[in-house]
């Protein structure tokens, strides 16, 4: 099944979240990623959600949403060119004998250390989502003991670039 972006304007008032969740559950969607935070308006938030699905179940969430008092605008975005990004804050088995590869890691990922102790590393990784999907494969081997993520925030491009597209074309190139 399909992951849908879908991004949602609403007022900045208590309730609304929970509202938009429990229409969610209601009619038993699963929201897998789920990020709120002020728009660019004043009283206003940006909800960013994934949700499993194809295009005929996000239609229907929409027209859903738009029936909810506090929905300013709601977008599907899952098809339009986007920059999207994550954080993630992820702590990993390190010792003296494998800091040095876990750094390594680290850097070609462009991740940060944030806290350091004898046996642990921090790290902060911000990017796409394939991004963190990928260093945390690469990470795995060390032993993860925590990972916090943000879920993903998006908004759609204004030059309508799509940068898939664009990382099809430098694959092209490079072989």
């Amino acid at each position: 099944m399909t992951k849908q972006t879908i991004s949602v304007l609403v007022e900045d008032e208590a309730g609304v979240l929970t509202r938009i969740a429990g229409l969610f559950a209601r009619r038993g969607f699963n929201i897998e990623s789920l990020a709120v935070g002020p728009a660019e308006q004043s009283g206003v938030s940006r909800i960013t959600m994934v949700v499993p699905g194809d295009e005929k179940i996000v239609e229907q969430l929409i027209k859903q949403l738009y029936k909810l008092i506090s929905v300013l605008k709601v977008q599907d975005i899952s098809q339009q060119p986007c920059v999207e990004r994550e954080l993630m804050l992820i702590k990993i088995n390190a010792n003296a004998s494998n800091r040095a590869e876990v750094i390594q890691v680290a850097q070609i990922f462009r991740a940060r250390v944030v806290d350091l102790s004898e046996e642990a590393l921090t790290l902060e990784v911000v990017g796409d989502p394939g991004k963190i999907v990928a260093i945390i494969q690469m990470l795995t081997k060390f032993g993860i003991r925590e990972i916090a993520r943000t879920g993903k925030i998006a908004l759609v491009r204004e030059s309508k670039v799509n940068t898939e597209y664009l990382k099809s074309l430098e694959a092209k190139v490079t072989l």
